[in-house]
């Protein structure tokens, strides 16, 4: 029986690690075309590695950063990432806290509401979203995480709530007995018994929104903002043409910091994940 268990699991290595591969390759593609010229990449030598006569350095990565309004775009993610996320982190961080500890019908119909909201495709809503964001002003890098926390808002409450079910609920009314009101009791004694699991929904809605496309092209002036997918979508040199070259640089400038954020929060992300929907 031992041996076979290890050839088993010597068997879900090898698929596993081909699988790995097969989604690591186009990260790795886009990487060695940011590397090349031009003309290398539109004269068939895309899947090569870059050789003396192809290879252009940095060169990509330079007009990547300084032409299409790179670093604006970068400061509208940075903003929309950052708002929309910490929105979704206090807000339905103290609605989880409020459908555990309050038993009621209401509170029951809302949590159910939370979890059916994640199984509502975005397709079913997207265009008259587009409408109602245009008449609440919701359009704008500014004020566009009023939306993002409305379709975050499914899978952050779920998580959260399933980790407060497992919280002592002593711990808060010791805390109401030393003197603190709920506000207090919330930020002083269960915020921080929540840092697993915000730090794990914190690093998946930051991901959703960092790479989003379909909802900032819905909600958006396009002409007037850009978000770091929109601005590769668009990206084009002199007379409308595709430079592949910086597209390839912008994106690989794109997907590092979130790759970053992703292996150093990764530890995290697997304890809130079963705290979240196992507990409780």
């Amino acid at each position: 029986m031992k041996a076979k268990k290890k050839f088993i699991d010597k068997i879900w290595i090898v698929v596993l690690s081909i699988a790995s591969l097969i989604y690591v390759y186009p990260v790795i593609m886009i990487l060695m075309n940011s590397l090349k010229k031009e003309t290398a990449i539109s004269t068939g030598t895309t899947f090569e590695l870059p050789g003396a006569d192809t290879f252009a350095g940095l060169a990509n990565y330079v007009n990547a950063i300084t032409s299409q309004g790179f670093l604006k775009s970068l400061g509208f993610s940075l903003f929309i990432t950052i708002t929309s996320v910490a929105a979704i982190l206090i807000c339905c961080s103290m609605c989880a806290w409020y459908i555990t500890r309050v038993n009621s019908k209401l509170s029951k119909i809302l949590y159910f509401l939370f979890v059916f909201s994640m199984v509502v495709p975005f397709q079913m809503v997207m265009f008259t979203l587009s409408q109602t964001a245009d008449k609440l002003h919701l359009n704008t890098p500014w004020n566009i995480w009023v939306i993002y926390l409305g379709f975050g808002a499914g899978l952050a409450v779920f998580m959260f709530a399933g980790f407060m079910k497992a919280v002592p609920v002593e711990v808060e009314e010791a805390s109401m007995i030393d003197g603190c009101n709920p506000i207090q009791t919330f930020f002083l004694v269960v915020l921080p018994i929540l840092k697993p699991t915000l730090v794990s929904v914190g690093i998946l809605e930051a991901m959703w929104v960092w790479n989003d496309y379909l909802l900032p092209t819905l909600v958006l002036d396009i002409k007037s903002y850009k978000t770091i997918p929109m601005l590769i979508q668009y990206f084009r040199g002199g007379y409308g043409k595709v430079e592949m070259g910086p597209m390839m640089a912008s994106i690989m400038l794109t997907v590092i910091p979130i790759i970053i954020v992703y292996l150093a929060g990764q530890k995290h992300i697997i304890n809130g994940v079963a705290a979240g929907a196992v507990k409780g």
